[in-house]
């Protein structure tokens, strides 16, 4: 074995790609992989009806995972922690005291001028029962009395 043939073993030994020619690079950088496929649709939380604005029954008024707000006055909790009204009126935000930090609260008032939460010992009950708004309704004045004068 002559000392040429020894060196060309000893390059192909060094570079594996000697003995087989030219090599094929990529000619495109690697895309890699995704592995949510850009995600979900958003699911459109959030405030639906903002403070003083007009609701009827069954309108949603929050919508929310957790309780971000709790429901108040005419106000009820769906399963999925949506806020909804039960009366119609105007939204109010407020926050009181619980245990030892503020809770966030969604009412709805009767009335355009009415605050909350409600001072239920000099305003009595806020009740909405569907037909006749109680807080607004007067009793019928009796009829005046009749004098009767005596005839002859």
């Amino acid at each position: 074995m002559s000392f040429l043939s020894f060196a060309r073993c000893a390059d192909a030994l060094r570079t594996p790609f000697s003995a087989l020619g030219a090599v094929r690079t990529a000619t495109k950088r690697a895309g890699g992989s995704v592995r949510n496929h850009g995600g979900s649709p958003g699911k459109r939380l959030g405030v639906k009806k903002f403070s003083d604005q007009h609701v009827i029954p069954g309108n949603i008024i929050v919508r929310q995972r957790g309780t971000q707000f709790h429901p108040g006055q005419h106000v009820k909790m769906g399963r999925d922690h949506t806020l909804y009204a039960m009366a119609p009126g105007f939204v109010r935000f407020y926050k009181e005291k619980w245990m030892r930090g503020e809770r966030k609260f969604v009412g709805v008032v009767l009335t355009h001028g009415e605050k909350l939460p409600r001072d239920e010992t000099t305003r009595g009950r806020s009740r909405w029962f569907g037909l006749v708004d109680l807080n607004e309704t007067t009793l019928p004045s009796p009829p005046p009395p009749t004098t009767s004068a005596p005839t002859s």
